[in-house]
């Protein structure tokens, strides 16, 4: 099994002085959860080479195992330093497709006509898009081969409006994820904040947010095994 898992580029936090870039845990936990299962994991990134990590994201009240793991793992952190470009992926070397959050996501990915066009090709060929947190914005723009929004229809999650309010970013970020899911006609659903949630419908997989990362890369990894 090959899982290609796509990282953020963008290191800016919208007009503020702030950086931001990937969560540590939500590409940590579901690294971890792909590897140990013997999954092959390529990374990639807009620009290539190592993405920008948030720093809130490296904290010591967010690390948790798999963070720590990753922070003694020199092999995963040499193939963090290396990711491809997104224009130099072939998708038919992949199984599954697989996108950690961070607010990073919302700014490039979002809009990414790379990113676009591979959730596109990995849809209609019916293998499993995936992605936690923030990274479900990298849905909205992509659509069927019918031309409809890949989340129209379908039971999807993310990061959450109240969520968003939380860590008081609701007049930074350039879109509610909540609301524009919502826009393109997906049944948003959620838990209480920062509880683990993931849900799947049919092979698109999402999670809420951070705490979900690990429960959504195993829906993924559910969904490979069953379909291979």
């Amino acid at each position: 099994m090959k899982v290609l898992m796509v990282l953020t580029s963008h290191d800016k936090l919208g007009d503020t002085d702030h950086k931001t870039g990937f969560w540590v845990e939500e590409f940590a936990a579901p690294y971890y959860v792909f590897a140990d299962a013997g999954v092959d994991v390529t990374l990639a990134s807009p620009k290539g080479g190592k993405p920008p990590i948030d720093p809130n994201s490296t904290s010591p009240d967010a690390q948790t195992e798999a963070t720590k793991r990753f922070d003694n793992d020199t092999t995963a952190q040499q193939k963090l330093e290396t990711t491809c470009k997104l224009d130099e992926v072939d998708p038919e070397s992949f199984d599954a497709i697989f996108y950690p959050g961070g607010h990073g996501p919302l700014w490039d990915l979002t809009n990414d006509e790379h990113s676009i066009k591979l959730i596109e090709h990995f849809w209609s060929k019916g293998k499993p898009v995936s992605a936690v947190c923030h990274a479900p914005a990298v849905l909205l723009n992509a659509k069927t081969p019918c031309g409809d929004p890949i989340v129209q229809g379908r039971t999807v999650t993310g990061f959450s409006n109240s969520e968003e309010a939380a860590v008081e970013l609701t007049d930074v970020v350039p879109f509610l994820l909540e609301d524009e899911l919502t826009a393109k006609g997906g049944h948003y659903r959620k838990v209480d904040d920062w509880q683990a949630y993931a849900v799947q419908d049919g092979m698109l997989i999402t999670g809420q947010n951070p705490a979900s990362s690990e429960q959504t890369a195993q829906r993924l990894l559910d969904v490979l095994r069953a379909s291979l």
